[in-house]
């Protein structure tokens, strides 16, 4: 059930009978067809385990189930929308930037102390996001939200990347991460906050950085 970008701030999927999706509420915009819209309160495909996980991390970003058929247009606030396709990867995405993603995805959630350690609780308290992190695993698309657009940036194992937590959106792959403080010249002329910190991702993937480091 792909999505097409009808511009930068709003997507389209198609709904078939049998098959289901995910979205924010309040994201649909408009549709077509004989589409229902109902509140989900089992977490999306990771069952009653993932919605604890949401709880516990003060996710408050509740979702609906999308059935039926038609077409549904999709945006939120007027932020830009980048879409994903997986193709067996998982996808990390704070729960906020999820706009909307096929049912074929397995959703779980993921402490990211995991893999972090206590450089991965550390940003939690940097960003003012949560310290679990929603994953997308299988085949399909997910629809996720950005101030400024979104670049993607390779991830290999002999070049890391180093993110601002702020501009962080989403990774995927088969990638590790930790923080690491970092004086920068921002901290010289008074600007010192996250800057002060850097998300840094080893591995194989890719990371999704958007333009602006501002909060949805």
């Amino acid at each position: 059930m792909p999505f097409t970008a009808l511009n930068s701030r709003m997507v389209q999927a198609t709904v078939t009978p049998g098959q289901r999706m995910f979205s924010q509420r309040g994201a649909m915009l408009a549709y077509r067809g004989e589409v229902t819209f109902t509140p989900n309160i089992q977490g999306g495909q990771g069952g009653i385990g993932s919605m604890i996980g949401r709880r516990i991390a003060g996710e408050a970003t509740p979702l609906m189930t999308v059935e039926g058929s038609g077409t549904v247009m999709f945006g939120h606030g007027g932020h830009h929308v980048h879409v994903v396709d997986l193709t067996g990867e998982t996808l990390y995405v704070e729960a906020d930037r999820l706009l909307a993603f096929d049912g074929s995805l397995q959703q779980g959630t993921m402490f990211m102390g995991a893999q972090g350690g206590v450089m991965g609780m550390v940003r939690g308290q940097v960003t003012g996001q949560g310290l679990f992190t929603t994953t997308l695993s299988g085949v399909g698309s997910a629809a996720v939200m950005a101030h400024g657009g979104v670049l993607e940036l390779p991830i290999t194992p002999q070049r890391p990347v180093h993110v601002d937590p702020q501009a962080y959106v989403a990774h995927r792959g088969e990638v590790r991460n930790k923080l690491s403080t970092a004086l920068g010249w921002r901290d010289m002329v008074g600007r010192g906050s996250g800057e002060a910190f850097q998300l840094e991702l080893s591995g194989q993937g890719t990371v999704y950085v958007q333009a602006s480091e501002e909060k949805l």
